[in-house]
């Protein structure tokens, strides 16, 4: 077969099997009388076998060389390839969020545009202070500054994105809540801190649903967050913390603030009580929560843990039934 007809039926050009014969990766078999290029059926294969690998982006080196080595084996240069191809999607992915910025930004000329790069380059400087002074520059479209508050690992740096994302009010949630459904604690961890610094009804409810979260600092960090917006769902986790001596000062507070409310302080006072049975420790911290409450909610309770068998627990329960009694709270 000739090469006009080789080309006709593989699709691939005349020229590029004529670069293929000079590398020596397809040689015909044979020549005509009048020297043109005639191809066998297995000239024919071996130009399927270079489209095919071609097509997983090997080079022409690397296929002369799988073709040339009869003991090769493809898993190694697949497993490059697959890592290479990762690379190069990731750079695509990145350039893509690149663009979308700077269409967000809605530049109205080159100067707008370059501006937002500049800003992008300083977000990714390796330079917390760089990447700090970039997120309290002017205001950055919301998908770029989640982006970056979900992937910064400095506190400081952190800490000016959440304020430059809560600059943006509530339209900067849809893209940090995103980072609640990572598989990554860090990330969701990241997106909560951000989420909690977020104003509306739509941020107080991505925290309720972080009470779920299977890691528990997580969850902590939910419930006290939820909890200082007045979230009734908040209460079981703040309690536990208490329980448990895991930021228990901090969910007492917390826990104080609700009882404002006499039917929530109520069920409040009951989760505490029931956790008297456990060890000292623990009742010396209920004692110690319900000290955070209002005095007629708390104050029955107090008086039966001053009974309390452990002389300590009674001892910091009198106190604390005494100090609420002077204080009339």
């Amino acid at each position: 077969m000739l090469i006009g007809e080789v080309a006709r039926r593989s699709g691939v050009s005349s020229r590029m099997l004529r670069h293929y014969d000079s590398l020596g990766l397809v040689r015909p078999t044979g020549r005509t009388v009048g020297g043109y290029r005639e191809y066998a059926e297995a000239d024919i294969r071996r130009i399927f076998h270079v489209e095919g690998l071609r097509s997983l982006g090997m080079s022409l080196r690397q296929i002369g060389q799988a073709l040339a080595d009869p003991a090769f084996t493809p898993s190694t240069l697949v497993g490059e390839l697959i890592r290479r191809t990762e690379d190069r999607l990731e750079r695509e992915r990145e350039l893509l969020e690149r663009l979308r910025a700077i269409d967000a930004s809605e530049p109205t000329g080159w100067d707008g545009v370059l501006h937002v790069v500049e800003l992008l380059h300083g977000l990714d400087s390796p330079s917390p202070g760089r990447r700090q002074q970039a997120a309290l520059d002017v205001p950055l479209p919301t998908e770029l500054l989640a982006r970056a508050v979900l992937t910064e690992t400095n506190p400081n740096v952190a800490g000016a994105l959440r304020w430059a994302l809560a600059r943006a009010g509530a339209d900067g949630l849809p893209a940090v809540a995103a980072g609640l459904s990572s598989p990554d604690a860090e990330v969701r961890r990241r997106a909560l801190l951000a989420i909690a610094e977020l104003p509306g009804e739509e941020a107080a409810a991505a925290l309720v649903s972080a009470l779920e979260d299977p890691e528990p600092g997580i969850r902590r960090h939910a419930a006290l967050a939820a909890g200082r917006r007045g979230t009734t769902a908040a209460v079981p986790t703040l309690v536990a913390m208490v329980a448990e001596g895991t930021n228990d000062v901090e969910a007492a507070e917390v826990l104080g603030t609700l009882a404002s409310d006499p039917e929530l302080g109520h069920r409040i006072v009951s989760a505490l009580a029931a956790e008297l049975s456990a060890d000292t420790a623990v009742r010396i911290r209920v004692a110690q929560a319900l000290a955070e409450l209002p005095a007629p909610l708390s104050q029955d309770t107090l008086r039966r843990m001053a009974d309390d068998e452990d002389r300590v627990v009674a001892l910091i329960a009198s106190a604390v039934t005494e100090a609420l009694g002077r204080s009339g709270s």
